[in-house]
């Protein structure tokens, strides 16, 4: 069970975690995030979305590109589904861009297309946690909500020692109530900063593998610095080995070099992007592609086998290349693309990265070309 902060701590020790960050972020915390200049609850809710699972120095690009396509939450709302995939591509975990989407599009239907001041109705938007509607409101608008990302985890974890794995419930109960007594003793006017630099404080201070407890400016009352502990909290998450799955997708193209692209459905890994048809089983490849294509697969090359780990497993994807003929019908879901075209659609980074070199890295020379029939039969 998570350990509880003890009923002696004296009162002056939950202000002097305020007392002691603050002073600290004014000094060395990060001022000059492109979110911050101006920070509108569009531009802070794009952040706040960016940022989840994904490091500062990667969503700077990615926000200030987003920004220039959608510089509005109206114009975001308007756009297509491919032009906001387009632009997130890269960013991986694609359901937070189709929840930003969503909820834009529920924002002008419902809130006059501005994010609503009111923590009901910010935490029922598509991809908004109970941590992303405070992180939102506190940063936005200065009001008094409780953050809980990683980075507050951790440092909350080891300033008051509390046992157990973060991500389960009863542990993450303990967290908030601690984070919302911490916020009471924060200053009106500076929710916004308090909420950076818990962020900030456990983004390069207080970070996951070698913190830098000697410079901390909470060390003199955290529990985890005085029991030596540091590297032991927060817990670490029960390991479990990534399942690996193998699939085999098709790398086509027809008479004018172009590819052929297929959307995936709206839900499931890659949702709503377009990538290479690609089956679990070479029996739903074969008869996909004797459906849908015109040609034949005799003859195919093997490329290299392609690998991607999501968060739930491995994927081990054998790509199969061919110069075919054409599609048998035409598809809402399929789409021959040319290289000029690729870059306003929103692909996987693995795929397009595969599609951008123009060609795959070369077979090694000790491997033999393998026939379709051989490799349909191993993936079975």
């Amino acid at each position: 069970m998570p350990r509880q902060p003890s009923a002696s701590t004296p009162p002056m020790a939950k202000d002097a975690f305020v007392g002691r960050l603050m002073p600290w972020f004014d000094g060395h915390g990060r001022h000059d995030l492109p979110w911050q200049h101006p920070r509108t609850p569009y531009r802070v809710w794009l952040s706040e979305i960016m940022l989840q699972q994904t490091q500062v120095a990667t969503v700077i690009p990615y926000f200030l590109k987003f920004l220039t396509v959608f510089p509005t939450l109206p114009d975001l709302a308007a756009a297509s589904n491919d032009a906001v995939m387009a632009q997130w591509a890269g960013l991986g975990y694609y359901a937070r861009a189709r929840n930003l989407h969503a909820a834009a599009q529920r924002c002008v239907a419902l809130h006059g297309g501005e994010l609503p001041r009111d923590v009901d109705a910010l935490h029922a938007l598509p991809g908004i946690g109970r941590s992303t509607a405070g992180a939102v409101l506190s940063q936005a608008w200065n009001d008094r909500f409780a953050i809980l990302d990683g980075n507050v985890k951790r440092v909350l974890t080891r300033y008051h020692g509390v046992e157990g794995f973060p991500g389960l419930p009863a542990v993450e109960k303990v967290l908030w109530a601690l984070a919302q007594l911490h916020v009471e003793h924060v200053p009106a006017n500076r929710l916004a900063d308090y909420t950076q630099a818990q962020m900030d404080l456990g983004a390069t201070v207080c970070t996951r593998s070698r913190p830098a407890c000697v410079i901390c400016p909470l060390q003199d009352d955290c529990v985890a610095r005085r029991e030596g502990r540091s590297d032991q909290l927060p817990t670490p998450k029960p390991s479990k080995v990534l399942p690996e799955r193998e699939a085999v997708a098709l790398l086509l193209r027809d008479g004018q070099g172009r590819v052929l692209l297929q959307k995936r459905p709206d839900t499931g890994i890659w949702a709503q992007l377009w990538t290479l048809p690609q089956a679990d089983s070479g029996t739903s490849l074969q008869d996909w592609f004797d459906a849908h294509v015109l040609g034949s697969l005799e003859d195919a090359e093997e490329l290299p086998v392609l690998q991607h780990t999501f968060s739930h497993y491995r994927l081990h994807l054998q790509i199969l290349s061919r110069r075919v003929d054409g599609l048998r019908q035409e598809h809402a879901r399929l789409r021959w693309v040319s290289a000029q075209e690729l870059p306003a659609l929103g692909l996987p980074a693995p795929i397009r990265k595969l599609l951008d070199t123009g060609s795959p890295p070369p077979l090694p020379t000790a491997r033999r070309k393998l026939r379709i029939a051989t490799t349909l039969k191993h993936i079975e």
